[in-house]
């Protein structure tokens, strides 16, 4: 029996973490989509204390990662997070509730021009543009510098539009590095 896989897909916002988590979650059912920035627009005044409701919601997306991965389940995460602390805090509610946590950190050589480029297609997306502006041309290279200093299990190179080809990349990794996705039903 193989034990459910968090997939924690970490990195600069336009990089296609979330589009590539849709994608891992559509090719293979049963996979929770836990997306904390579309969670924290459930939140009441979310918009005004963006930071603080993301902080709570984190909070409630461990629990929800901890109960599903118990009760069996696959879940993708798509999440910056810079903090070497928050992302223990994943990895460890994924292995005490019985799952493998495995840390990818998704690049993109245009990461900036991407984000500037994307879609607003999720309030959200509005949201951090908008601080992104507000902090000025230094906030994701900050957010680079911190990222830099994790120490991710693997590092994805994703390609603007190939989303089947970073998804099959993603799954070959895994699976050359010993991860391997379980099967619909596996464990279950």
């Amino acid at each position: 029996m193989t034990p459910p896989l968090v997939l924690h897909l970490n990195g600069l916002p336009g990089v296609g973490k979330s589009t590539l988590a849709r994608h891992w979650a559509q090719t293979h059912p049963g996979t929770l989509l836990l997306d904390i920035d579309v969670l924290r627009t459930w939140v009441s005044g979310w918009r005004e204390d963006f930071a603080a409701t993301g902080e709570r919601v984190r909070t409630t997306a461990l629990a929800a990662l901890a109960a599903y991965v118990a009760d069996g389940g696959d879940v993708v995460l798509p999440q910056l997070l810079a903090d070497p602390a928050q992302v223990a805090r994943f990895e460890r509610a994924a292995i005490e509730a019985g799952g493998r946590f495995v840390h990818v950190m998704v690049e993109a050589d245009d990461a900036a021009a991407r984000f500037a480029a994307r879609e607003r297609d999720e309030p959200w997306l509005e949201v951090v543009h908008a601080l992104v502006a507000t902090a000025g041309p230094g906030h994701l290279e900050g957010y680079a510098a911190r990222l830099d200093g994790l120490r991710p299990d693997l590092r994805l190179a994703t390609t603007t539009g190939d989303v089947d080809g970073s998804c099959a990349e993603l799954e070959r990794r895994l699976v050359s590095l010993g991860w391997c996705p379980r099967s619909p039903g596996d464990g279950a």
